[in-house]
């Protein structure tokens, strides 16, 4: 286990809380009326079209932004890891994967190594930043998050430059840690075509919450097919990772031992809905 906190399948200890949020810039209201709560053990998707004010509210409970009414705090003592929306480098710029682990904290080597192997880049200590893909670049940037032992997980659009299989593939391993580590965990995305199952509650918000519920739910709801159209419901699907093969960092299925590939269409995922992209903004 890399740090963080074990917590039971009962423990609801709760880590970031909005009541009545509300949020203004230049004198406009960009969130207004926002009720969350983000529990220990527990997975929250933010979904809804840019300028939507996904971020803002994310900003808003780490304490980045003012709050105009309302309140948005986190429980004494969290800690948090966080994965950015955006992440670049000068190509130019000489910055080994060690180096940015370390850039904002110390880590001892033993810490840095433990975490690189957990998402599975063990093997890209001393690569250039510069070189990774962006497969590679968000499992590097996960495991800079997790050097913190977060109590709370908060990731800013975490499939941003991932291909299609390598998405599936970085949910599942956000999921297996919040499995292991008791993490709670905040993600961002204006993708509809997967959102994934072991997401505890998915919100939709438009300026304010639109609906809210498990995915499949929300999916149907009136305010969520008035934003998106039913095209995007249709390719709004639900990836079930029964973990009986293996990705690569690349989202591609690894053989196993008996030298079987499982790359059929029928390979532990349970498919809801066609695999389009349509669905994006």
């Amino acid at each position: 286990m890399i740090g963080g906190q074990e917590n039971g399948a009962g423990d609801r200890r709760m880590l970031a809380r909005a009541q009545g949020l509300a949020v203004q810039f230049g004198g406009r209201t960009v969130l207004s009326g926002v009720d969350m709560d983000i529990a220990a053990g527990e997975i929250v998707t933010i979904i809804g079209p840019n300028g939507s004010g996904k971020t803002t509210l994310v900003k808003a409970l780490l304490g980045l932004v003012p709050v105009a009414r309302g309140r948005a705090e986190l429980m004494p003592g969290t800690r948090i890891g966080y994965v950015p929306q955006r992440f670049s480098i000068d190509a130019v710029l000489p910055l080994r994967v060690d180096r940015l682990m370390t850039l904002t904290a110390p880590a001892s080597a033993d810490a840095i190594g433990a975490a690189l192997e957990r998402v599975g880049v063990a093997h890209l200590r001393r690569a250039d930043v510069a070189s990774l893909s962006g497969g590679e670049t968000q499992r590097v940037l996960l495991a800079r998050a997790l050097l913190r032992q977060p109590d709370l997980l908060v990731l800013d659009e975490p499939v941003q430059g991932v291909d299609f299989a390598g998405e599936a593939a970085l949910y599942a391993l956000i999921g297996e840690l919040r499995d292991e580590m008791g993490l709670g965990v905040l993600m961002v995305s204006h993708d509809l075509h997967v959102v994934m199952a072991a997401t505890d509650q998915v919100l939709c918000l438009n300026g304010h919450i639109c609906c809210a519920g498990v995915p499949s739910d929300v999916s149907r709801h009136p305010e969520f097919l008035r934003l998106f159209g039913r095209q995007a419901a249709a390719t709004l699907a639900v990836y079930r990772h029964d973990h009986d093969h293996d990705h690569d960092l690349h989202g591609h299925v690894v053989a196993d031992e008996a030298g079987g590939d499982h790359s059929t269409d029928h390979h532990g995922h349970d498919h809801h809905s066609h695999h389009s992209h349509s669905g994006h903004e």
